[in-house]
């Protein structure tokens, strides 16, 4: 059989590729998706070719781990159905929708280790966004928000936003959320943020002022802006990927007496202080109860077939004033 697969094949141009399909191995099963969620973060960089040249898309998904290079497939967020399995898989996986970090195909072969069973009563939308969602905790996890700090987060994307939506969770005696698109500062405020900022606007006036800052807008000058306004002992969860983007910091000011933290985080692995308790199905785990809690398809503005799937990147290029979610959808 033949499927339709998504390819990158020059920065802004997108092809959808048939291609054949063998039958499962023995340890193989066959998906056919139904939905799979296009990151507007790491998913654009390739898009517009900004990817550094000398390492891999993702070295913890696979398929994605060797250098980059253009013609090339990717994505990590697809719901399907298994509608064919091999000789050595149980005969319970049938039929079950599963969630996979798989590039966007309209059927794929995966083993049992690739599949994550899509829990009872969680729409495939939901489903399209548990990476964001697991992607979000792991943020929270490492900023360890504490009763009564002061909490700014830039960008509010789907991961910012849903990163918002956890935070509001804590008792915080502030939450104030950073974005240049009124459509996602108003999903902001509905998400549970107490002020939601312009970034062009007055954010001197909040200098020194937060305990915990997230930079999750992808825009490498958001990154001096947060360490601007973060105080004494302050952190700095940096979860935003540039790509070969350089970031341009101003740290010869208050920031060389300030004992700040600038915390990398990547959904990839767990904080070592953590792993003593935390394994990446105890993280899963909540990350599908806090989906469940949140209902992140709310974030959902356009779906495009399959076969239309360059004007969905186009779109989120170009307006990202209108776009927050795009999905692929597959007919299924």
């Amino acid at each position: 059989m033949n499927g339709s697969s998504v390819y990158f094949m020059a920065p802004h141009q997108v092809e959808v590729v048939d291609e054949p399909i063998g039958a499962p191995a023995a340890d193989q099963m066959l998906v056919q998706t139904i939905v799979s969620a296009i990151s507007s973060g790491s998913e654009l960089l390739v898009y517009r070719g900004e990817v550094p040249a000398d390492m891999p898309l993702d070295a913890s998904i696979p398929g994605l781990t060797e250098r980059f290079t253009l013609p090339s497939k990717y994505g990590y967020s697809a719901v399907g159905r298994v509608i064919a399995a091999g000789a050595d898989v149980s005969r319970e996986w049938l039929d079950r929708l599963v969630f996979s970090l798989h590039p966007h195909e309209s059927h794929f072969l995966a083993s049992a280790q690739d599949l994550e069973p899509v829990p009872a009563g969680v729409s495939p939308e939901d489903a399209a966004l548990f990476s964001n969602i697991e992607t979000a905790v792991t943020f929270v996890m490492d900023g360890r928000p504490v009763v009564g700090e002061h909490v700014a987060v830039f960008g509010q994307g789907v991961v910012g936003l849903l990163t918002t939506a956890l935070l509001a969770k804590f008792p915080l005696s502030s939450l104030v959320t950073v974005d240049r698109h009124p459509l996602r500062r108003r999903l902001s405020t509905g998400l549970g943020a107490h002020e939601v900022l312009d970034p062009a606007a007055g954010l001197e006036l909040k200098n020194n002022s937060f305990d915990l800052t997230f930079e999750l807008s992808a825009t490498p000058a958001a990154l001096d802006q947060a360490i601007a306004v973060t105080g004494f002992a302050g952190r700095v969860v940096i979860g935003s990927w540039y790509g070969d983007r350089p970031a341009r910091l101003h740290l010869g000011g208050a920031f060389h007496r300030s004992r700040m933290q600038l915390l990398s985080s990547q959904v990839s692995t767990i904080d070592p202080a953590l792993r003593g308790r935390w394994t990446t199905d105890r993280r899963r785990q909540l990350s599908w109860d806090m989906l469940r809690d949140v209902g992140p398809s709310r974030l959902v503005t356009h779906r495009f077939e399959l076969s239309d799937a360059a004007n969905a990147y186009e779109l989120l290029d170009r307006h990202p004033d209108e776009a927050v979610q795009v999905l692929l959808t597959y007919g299924a």
